[in-house]
């Protein structure tokens, strides 16, 4: 055998070598599905990147209201982790056997605001602009879906305006969906989460008021392991990313409250 053919025998058995560790680093490589409530649509892109850059795994997001996803966890949608909006959801997952017990726990606290984009607001805006005449509709989340929606019924009802707002009272699917509607004049007030305005692509201008913990339920949003996933490394591992100092500060950045952790 000659010189010229052992070469390129070992070319050859180089360049098979480095296809299977290729390969190898390509399999190794998960993509994690997380459906998200759509609250925390823009921290969780960047957790996510943070995630990407540090294990090298992908995640997936899917986002909608935690009453739409839960739904569709029945469904059998193929999610491995589920933050929801709300610590509600999954805890009926783990009681139901479809989320992995002790794997539940609060990643954050969100924070409600009411907010316009209409100039003749004064800035000191506060509930007493629903008493005005110069707005058609206020926007909320359905409560029946979006947790958001929920506490956003809690603060009209406690404070006595629930059923006069009725007739002037728009729902969205979600909050994503209530700051659609304000965005494009649909409703020119309404109720979204501290995270959407404290969001780099998040609306910018008008007036905003931060309404008092005090008026609704906390907003209390928990993140649970579902168990078709409870063999999976990558879904753990993501977990403890989110109980990291780094995430607690991104989560923060955004406006939610991480002091339990």
């Amino acid at each position: 055998m000659n010189i010229t053919k052992i070469k390129w025998m070992g070319f050859k058995c180089g360049l098979a070598l480095a296809c299977f560790v290729f390969q190898g680093q390509i399999s190794s490589a998960h993509e994690l599905r997380v459906a998200v409530a759509s609250n925390f649509i823009f921290p969780i892109k960047e957790l996510s990147r943070e995630f990407e850059n540090i294990t090298g795994n992908k995640v997936v997001v899917i986002s909608g209201s935690t009453g739409k996803l839960y739904a569709q966890i029945h469904q059998g949608a193929p999610f491995e982790v589920f933050l929801a909006a709300d610590a509600t959801r999954p805890e009926l997952l783990e009681k139901e056997g479809i989320g992995v017990p002790g794997s539940r726990f609060t990643y954050a606290v969100g924070r409600l605001v009411l907010w316009s984009i209409k100039p003749e607001l004064s800035s000191k805006l506060n509930l007493q602009v629903l008493d005005q005449k110069f707005f058609r509709y206020l926007a909320i989340a359905n409560p029946k879906t979006a947790p958001y929606g929920k506490a956003a019924e809690q603060v009209l009802r406690k404070t006595g305006y629930w059923e006069k707002i009725q007739s002037r009272l728009v729902r969205g699917e979600n909050i994503s969906q209530t700051l659609q509607f304000l965005m494009t004049g649909n409703a020119q007030i309404g109720f979204i989460s501290l995270s959407q305005l404290n969001s780099k692509r998040g609306p910018r201008g008008g007036n905003s008021w931060l309404v008092p913990p005090n008026l609704h339920e906390p907003i209390e949003q928990q993140v649970i392991l579902l168990k078709h996933a409870n063999s999976n490394n990558v879904a753990q591992e993501f977990l403890k990313f989110l109980k990291s100092k780094k995430s607690q500060r991104i989560i923060k950045f955004y406006g939610y409250d991480v002091d339990q952790f």
